[in-house]
């Protein structure tokens, strides 16, 4: 069996365009994670949002965000009152009625989309350390 060779990387003037390559390197296989687990995130929050017409359910997205120095992912949701007030916002942390009663919120967010954060943290780890 033969021995690997190890990989040597030179660079004279500026080493900090060696580094950027890798950090570039680093942020793509991140994202590819992110986009990966994005949807997942998706079918877990509309699997758990509460269903009458199901639309809120339905309007569940993802964007994962690059700039320089971040990878980043978000859930959203599009349903929206006439006066622009997210319906999931008010599921979560509950909302008074047009009758004067109150309906109490219901975090269903929080644990439909916990594991997959874990799946994110754990993914993103192992690829920051391979």
């Amino acid at each position: 069996m033969s021995k690997a060779s190890p990989i040597i990387i030179r660079e004279r003037k500026n080493p900090r365009k060696t580094e950027n390559f890798f950090e570039r390197h680093r942020e793509k296989k991140i994202a590819e994670v992110l986009n990966r687990l994005g949807q997942r995130g998706v079918d877990a929050l509309a699997a758990a949002t509460p269903v009458r017409t199901g639309k809120t359910a339905a309007s569940w997205r993802y964007e994962v965000n690059i700039d320089q120095k971040t990878v980043s992912i978000q859930w959203i949701n599009d349903n929206a009152t006439r006066d622009g007030d997210s319906i999931v916002k008010l599921l979560v942390r509950g909302h008074g009625t047009r009758d004067g009663h109150y309906v109490s919120g219901n975090d269903f967010v929080t644990p439909a989309i916990e594991p997959i954060f874990k799946e994110i943290s754990d993914e993103a780890w192992a690829e920051v350390t391979k």
